[in-house]
């Protein structure tokens, strides 16, 4: 199987994946433009064995005999995945010039980010044949055969062979074991344990990229740009002191996103930007005791943002704003974009602070609101057309919300569609359900835009919705939606995402189907 050429990682950072002898390599695409502080590269060695009957033999196995008097595997090159027989390592790391970067304050974050980044393309290949087909099974028809989990086997070779690697990344939640034992053996060097390493799908997909995407810091003499897109101003401000023409520009563009916080992975301090929800402390509201809810993000803040290869364009999702301007668009997009970085001349591929008339959107969210919603297919269902007044006060009713916050989506940084992300437990829904946990999410959503519809693109956004719900608090084990009974064409795009419809439920103002979908059976976003 020829791999995938180019990587388009969520932090807008792309890689180039090409063979090599005895593995691939992955470069930073972006790194020949020299405006990249991501390392140079590495390169991994991935094979793929026959899968054995590991569990029949294991049950079959007689006491005494050791664990792994397995028949000889059969290791050949990897083609394309398999279910549960690839086995993969970095072999290698290529670091970038130490006189321009400061070397990784931690070796075993980068480590992390590296497999974290390879794991990302390994899991955009083609889906294997998820039927197993064991000695119990042989005789089952195909379409009946019990089904795995897809997963890769992580060894301890390579970088991965010091002692307290893989425990490490074992730690940081990015490779996982069977083995929940201590363990007999004395010396440090016994790899006890840690031989048997993997990370599944499912898994993959639920961990947060910010815990692993970072970058390296440039030295202060280094021609690359620092985290932030301006460089420090040479001299103490005046009364006279005129700004420069890069700051009125963005001082003049709207909305209340910071110029210098272009997405979720943005760091100045070029650390990971992850941070753990903190525990639980309870209120009430109407009655219904709660957790004390976070602060969603700012107005015009991108809070996810993902490459999808069948379209070719960024999925992105911002908190709307109620500002009477047009949102500038900070997050990556697939244009080809020739953008020149503010220290130096540069081209890049994903560009992240691209052209103002690239990506600018030509109206405030308002204004899309009220255009979608006197769109006669919208008004039908959500019932909020009426002049831009009421699409104001609307949006601004859903700032001030507590257990919700409003959201525009976006193909490339083009709005689409408007969508509402809550918590069920103090929503007027949770009032409705005989249980309610406490994290349990939902949302509402519509779109507006005629060229972003179509069953695909439903599916996608629809799957990228319930990954940020899962990404944005690891308590959350269900995602629920309620469209009125006759949204039949919703109805049929949640069951082909994975929900399942529940009950029906009479709300005040509308009949509704009740929809879940429940974290341990979701298995990744749409591709």
């Amino acid at each position: 199987m020829a791999p995938t050429n180019i990587v388009h990682l969520p932090n807008g950072q792309n890689l180039t994946v090409s063979p090599v002898f005895g593995g691939l390599f992955f470069k930073s695409s972006d790194s020949a433009h020299a405006n990249s502080p991501f390392p140079t590269g590495w390169t991994i060695v991935l094979n793929s064995e026959d899968d054995l009957d590991y569990e029949q033999q294991g049950d079959q196995q007689k006491e005494g005999e050791e664990k792994d008097s397995f028949p000889p595997r059969n290791v050949h090159r990897f083609r394309r995945p398999t279910l549960k027989g690839d086995h993969l390592y970095i072999s290698s790391i290529s670091n970038p010039n130490s006189s321009e970067f400061k070397a990784a304050a931690s070796p075993t974050r980068q480590i992390a980010m590296m497999l974290w980044a390879t794991l990302y393309w390994y899991f955009h290949q083609p889906e294997p044949t998820l039927q197993i087909t064991n000695s119990i099974s042989q005789n089952t028809a195909e379409p009946g055969k019990p089904k795995g989990e897809w997963r890769i086997n992580i060894n301890r070779e390579g970088i991965f062979k010091g002692k307290v690697v893989l425990p490490k990344l074992e730690r940081m939640g990015l490779v996982a074991s069977e083995d929940s034992t201590v363990g007999c053996a004395q010396e440090d060097s016994c790899p006890d344990g840690w031989t048997r390493m993997f990370v599944s799908r499912r898994t993959f997909w639920q961990l947060d990229p910010r815990i692993y995407l970072f970058t390296l810091s440039p030295l202060s003499n280094s021609p690359f740009p620092s985290g932030s897109p301006y460089p420090s101003r040479p001299s103490s401000p005046t009364a006279t002191h005129e700004p420069r023409k890069e700051q009125q520009i963005d001082q003049a563009s709207p909305g209340l996103w910071s110029p210098s916080a272009p997405g979720p992975f943005h760091s100045s301090s070029h650390l990971p930007t992850y941070y753990p929800p903190p525990p639980a402390q309870y209120v009430f509201t109407n009655h219904v005791r709660h957790p004390i809810r976070p602060k969603p993000p700012r107005q015009g803040e991108i809070f996810y943002t993902r490459y999808i290869p069948s379209v070719g364009q960024y999925l992105s999702f911002r908190v709307a704003s109620c500002s009477s301007k047009a949102l500038r668009h900070r997050g990556p997009t697939s244009a080809g974009v020739s953008t020149p970085n503010r220290n130096s001349a540069i081209s890049v591929s994903d560009s992240i602070d691209a052209t103002v008339d690239s990506v600018n959107v030509e109206m405030s969210d308002s204004q899309y609101l009220h255009k979608w919603m006197n769109d006669a297919r919208v008004s039908h269902f959500w019932g909020e057309a009426g002049p831009i007044e009421h699409q104001e006060e609307f949006l601004r009713n859903g700032l001030r919300s507590k257990n919700s916050f409003p959201v525009i989506g976006c193909w490339d940084g083009k709005p689409f569609g408007y969508f509402e992300i809550y918590w069920v437990k103090e929503d007027n829904l949770g009032k409705y359900l005989p249980m309610v946990s406490d994290y349990d999410r939902g949302f509402h959503c519509l779109v507006g835009e005629q060229e972003f519809r179509g069953a695909h693109r439903v599916k996608i956004w629809l799957s990228a919705l319930v990954h940020y719900c899962w990404l944005a608090d690891n308590r959350t084990e269900r995602v629920m939606l309620e469209p009125r009974v006759d949204n039949e064409k919703l109805a049929n795009y949640l069951q082909e995402a994975g929900f399942y419809k529940e009950r029906e439920i009479s709300l005040p103002h509308k009949q509704s189907n009740l929809f879940k979908i429940n974290r341990d059976v979701w298995k990744g976003p749409a591709l």
